[in-house]
């Protein structure tokens, strides 16, 4: 299952050592819903290789400022702390998978 990262916990899990994959949405987001189970598919398949996470924007706007979030949903791909890739719109399953294939 996706990990909800807040404003408060965001640091915690930076210092992981992990990938960290972003996902930034809201409720009243379509496509954002749409995502949401491939997200937390592989979320599962991952677990203990790669912390994927979710992001509610309108409850922590100061993680989406930081990584220019200007559209949603947007997912940010971390290694070593730093943001490598940033997909936004939504995605295909074989497409995301790719992506944080990339990250290991």
């Amino acid at each position: 299952m996706a990990m909800q990262i807040t404003n408060e916990n965001y640091q915690e899990v930076l210092a992981s050592g992990k990938p960290v994959v972003i996902d930034f949405w809201a409720e009243w987001c379509g496509p954002c819903r749409m995502i949401a189970p491939i997200v937390e598919e592989l979320a599962a398949e991952y677990e203990g290789k790669v912390v994927v996470t979710k992001c509610d924007v309108d409850s922590n706007d100061e993680i989406a400022a930081q990584y220019r979030v200007r559209n949603i949903p947007t997912l940010v791909f971390i290694k070593n702390g730093e943001q490598v890739d940033k997909h936004v719109g939504a995605i295909t399953k074989d497409a995301l998978k790719a992506k944080i294939d990339a990250l290991l």
